[in-house]
C-alpha cells in the first residue's frame, strides 16, 4: 500500500544542496554541485547556444515528436565529435541526458546477458544506483588511493580478468568524477587489452569532453577502446561541454559486429519505449545547430576553451598553495571539474559548520565552482581543519 511505503535516504549530493541553501551565512562557499561557474560564480549560457536558440525560435515550425531514435543529425554530429571516423559504425539513440544514457546502457547490458558490472572506485555517486536499477551486480574494485592521489592499475586489470564474458566494466573517458585522475595512454592500452582478452563489454561514460586537455585529447581514451575492444557501450553527455545542463542532452552509442547491429538497435528502441518513449528535443536541436554551422561551431569551441583555461588557472592556484600535509600540488596534474581531497568526515563537517564551506561527504570539491574571490578564504578554512 502507498500509505505504508518507507522513506528513502536522501541523495548525498541533494542533501548537501539543501544544507547549503538553508545556511544563512552570506560568505558560504558551494563546492558540491557539479556545474561549471565562471570567475563571477555564474553558470552562463554559451553565446553559441543562445544564437542557436534564436535561430530555432525563428525557424522551427513544429513541436511534434522527433522519433524514437531522436535527432539523427545530432547523433551523427556528436558521434563524429567524440569518436571521429569510428562513429559511422556505431548504433545510436538519443537519451534523456547523460544519466539517462547510462541507465539505458545498463538496461541494454542486462538484455544482452550481462550479470555484473565492474565499477572502479571511487566513482560518481549515482553510478551504483543506476547499476542496481538495471538489476546488475556491482563489482567494486578500488583503483585510486585518495591519500596519495595515485591510480593503481593492478587491481583494476585483475578485476577485469575475473569477469565472465559479456559482463561490463565502467570507465570514465576523461575528467574523472570525483577524482580528476585520468588514465594515460599506456593505461588506456592496458585497459583495452584486458577487456578484449576477457571478452567483456567496455562501458565508457563520456561527460566532460573539452574540460581536460581539449576536445581531441579528451577523446583519446574512448577512441582507443573503440579501436581495440569488440563490444563497447558509450554514454555521451552534452550538458557540460555545451552548458545545457537543464536541457538533458545525452546519447547512447553501441559498437557491435555488423550482423548484430539491427538487433542492438531494436533492443535500444524497446528499452527506450518502455522508459521515456521519445527523447526531448530542444537541447539536442541547439547542439546540432551549433555543430552544423561553421561559425557557431568555432564560437562554441572558443568558449569551451575559455572554460578549460579557467579551470586550469584555478587548479594551478590551488596547487601552488601550502595547506599543511594535504598534497595540494597534485591538483594541477588532475583534469576537469573535480578533485577529491584526503579529508576525514570530521574535517568535512567542520568545514561546513565552522566555515560555511560545502563539499560532498567524500571530500569531492568542484574546482570549477570556486570563484576567485573565495580562493583565499577556502584555503584558510582548509588550513584551519587539516592537520
Amino acid at each position: 500500500m502507498i500509505d505504508d511505503i518507507q522513506p528513502k535516504a536522501p541523495d548525498p549530493l541533494l542533501k548537501i544542496i539543501n544544507m547549503f541553501r538553508d545556511d544563512p551565512r552570506d560568505d558560504k562557499i558551494d563546492l558540491g554541485v557539479g556545474v561549471y561557474r565562471d570567475e563571477h560564480g555564474q553558470t552562463p549560457v554559451m553565446a553559441a547556444v543562445k544564437e542557436a536558440e534564436r535561430r530555432l525560435h525563428a525557424e522551427q515550425r513544429s513541436k511534434t515528436y522527433v522519433g524514437q531514435q531522436g535527432d539523427i543529425e545530432f547523433l551523427r554530429l556528436m558521434g563524429e565529435l567524440a569518436f571521429g571516423a569510428a562513429a559511422r559504425d556505431l548504433v545510436s539513440i538519443q537519451a534523456v541526458g547523460g544519466t539517462g544514457a547510462l541507465r539505458l546502457g545498463f538496461d541494454f547490458l542486462r538484455a544482452a546477458g550481462a550479470a555484473r558490472v565492474l565499477l572502479p572506485t571511487p566513482s560518481w555517486a549515482n553510478h551504483p544506483g543506476l547499476i542496481a536499477a538495471a538489476e546488475l551486480k556491482q563489482v567494486d574494485v578500488k583503483f585510486f588511493d585518495v591519500s596519495t592521489q595515485r591510480i593503481d592499475m593492478a587491481p583494476l586489470l585483475e578485476g577485469i580478468a575475473r569477469l565472465a564474458p559479456g559482463d561490463g566494466v565502467l570507465l570514465q573517458a576523461c575528467c574523472h568524477n570525483p577524482l580528476g585522475a585520468d588514465f594515460d595512454t599506456a593505461q588506456w592500452a592496458a585497459l583495452a587489452q584486458a577487456c578484449a582478452a576477457a571478452r567483456v563489454t567496455a562501458f565508457v561514460d563520456v561527460a566532460y569532453l573539452g574540460f581536460g586537455d581539449g576536445l581531441e585529447r579528451d577523446a583519446d581514451g574512448v577512441r582507443h577502446i573503440l579501436a581495440h575492444v569488440p563490444n563497447v557501450v558509450i554514454a555521451l553527455s552534452g550538458a557540460k561541454s555545451f552548458g545545457v545542463y537543464r536541457e538533458r542532452v545525452g546519447a547512447l552509442y553501441v559498437k557491435a559486429a555488423s550482423h548484430a547491429r539491427a538487433a542492438a538497435q531494436s533492443n535500444l528502441f524497446a528499452l527506450a519505449r518502455s522508459n521515456y518513449s521519445m527523447p526531448p528535443d530542444h537541447g539536442a536541436a541547439c547542439v546540432r545547430t551549433v555543430l552544423a554551422d561553421a561559425g557557431l561551431r568555432a564560437m562554441w569551441s572558443d568558449e569551451l576553451e575559455g572554460i578549460r583555461q579557467h579551470i586550469l588557472k584555478t587548479r594551478a592556484e590551488l596547487a601552488a598553495a601550502r595547506v599543511n600535509a594535504l598534497p595540494m600540488q597534485l591538483i594541477a596534474a588532475q583534469k576537469g571539474m573535480f578533485s577529491t581531497l584526503p579529508l576525514t568526515p570530521a574535517q568535512i563537517e567542520a568545514l561546513r559548520n565552522e566555515h560555511g564551506v560545502y563539499m560532498t561527504d567524500s571530500g569531492r570539491i568542484n574546482v570549477a565552482g570556486l570563484p576567485a574571490r573565495d580562493m583565499e578564504r577556502f584555503l584558510n578554512a582548509l588550513r584551519a581543519v587539516a592537520s
